[in-house]
């Protein structure tokens, strides 16, 4: 029930975003410019499980996954973006508008990693925080291996 709830909605945010006749292009620059913040705010929660620890640096960094995560990014693959360029040349693939269920499945359970980061983050755990980043990465990772052009 959950992922068809959420099929729906990515499937209502592409529609209306799509209604709103976003240019491809800047479809495109919007979700690499959101994915180049939350690669961002990674390496900054990384360098905080590697180094010295500092609460408030990882709370901000999994704050801005989180709200990013559950910003409607599904709304940014309109028609036609899985070619063309934004900043740089798009590495989606075409099977991510063909793949449903499954991109779905992976885009929930990112939202869930997400929030869950997000939530661990203001307990200070370090050690929480490290298991919860691992799954956050494993499912950034599951969609770059089955939806990203490798470089």
């Amino acid at each position: 029930m959950k992922s068809k709830l959420l099929l729906a909605l990515i499937a209502t945010a592409t529609v209306t975003t799509a209604h709103a006749q976003v240019k491809v292009e800047d479809a495109i620059k919007w979700r690499q410019s959101a994915y180049a913040t939350m690669g961002w705010s990674m390496s900054r929660i990384k360098a905080n499980i590697d180094g010295t620890y500092n609460k408030d640096d990882v709370i901000k960094a999994a704050n801005v996954i989180q709200a990013i995560a559950n910003s409607g990014m599904g709304a940014l693959y309109v028609p036609g973006s899985d070619k063309g360029k934004g900043w740089v040349d798009t590495r989606v693939q075409p099977a991510l508008f063909t793949d449903g269920p499954k991109v779905g499945k992976i885009a929930g359970d990112f939202n869930a990693a997400a929030n869950e980061l997000a939530k661990v983050a203001a307990t200070g755990n370090a050690g929480a925080v490290k298991d919860a980043f691992g799954k956050l990465g494993g499912t950034c990772k599951s969609c770059h291996d089955d939806y990203r052009t490798k470089q």
